[in-house]
């Protein structure tokens, strides 16, 4: 049996090695967390929100970009966030140990959000609802950059999510808490999701197999990156 084991525990345990295994074993990570960082906002003292930042690969990158932005990460494995704040003890970090669907973000507050390899554990329904709490704390033409693999059909998507919901039972896991098994939505389910919760411009900027990066404008008024779409 495939033993489910709660999200922060899960990556909390593969800390040693984690950011090695992120680079060699995902396809592309050397080339889609630079190119996520070179998505966000290049100018100085900009406020990010990251989602599910882990020990920051993609804030590595960006920076190097800008190196006084002002990052709040939020993460449910606190042994993520600390080897995070030791590689940038020098940077504004504000750094929460909590989930990312029930910690409040406050409105207006950021020119942009992040999330790598992070989303891809949730529901569309689960995800309609962050999303609308994330559109309402950006800033008027702020935007979230996501960068994150997906189901290729409808029917591996339903798959992941049968298998799942199959393990629970068997576990006799309670609601309430995630634990880590990947149920990818495809890109149009996500599409879907990020314009129900008011993003008003959605458009794939690259893709690297499954992997895909997604822009999602807050409203019309707000000015693309300088990235290309792929």
């Amino acid at each position: 049996m495939n033993k489910l084991e709660k999200m922060g525990e899960f990556f909390n345990a593969r800390l040693d090695g984690y950011e090695e295994h992120q680079m060699t074993t995902i396809e592309f990570a050397e080339e889609f967390y630079p190119y996520t960082a070179e998505c966000l906002p290049k100018k100085s003292k900009s406020s990010i929100l990251d989602l599910g930042c882990g020990t920051g690969l993609e804030l590595d990158q960006y920076f190097k970009i800008v190196p006084d932005a002002r990052i709040t990460g939020i993460d449910l494995a606190e042994d993520m966030l600390g080897a995070l704040r030791k590689k940038h003890p020098d940077k504004e970090l504000k750094l929460v140990n909590a989930s990312y669907f029930t910690e409040p973000f406050g409105e207006k507050v950021f020119d942009a959000a992040v999330s790598v390899e992070s989303l891809h554990h949730f529901t569309k329904e689960e995800k309609i609802l962050l999303y609308t709490k994330l559109n309402r704390a950006l800033k008027d033409g702020g935007y979230l950059i996501l960068t994150d693999y997906f189901a290729l059909t409808d029917e591996e998507e339903k798959q992941r999510r049968s298998e799942l919901l199959a393990l629970r039972k068997e576990q006799n896991l309670p609601d309430g808490v995630f634990y880590h098994y990947d149920t990818p939505l495809t890109v149009e389910h996500e599409t879907e999701a990020l314009h129900e919760a008011g993003f008003t411009s959605v458009r794939v900027l690259k893709s690297w197999g499954v992997t895909k990066t997604i822009k999602a404008v807050r409203s019309t008024g707000g000015r693309f990156s300088d990235c290309l779409e792929i």
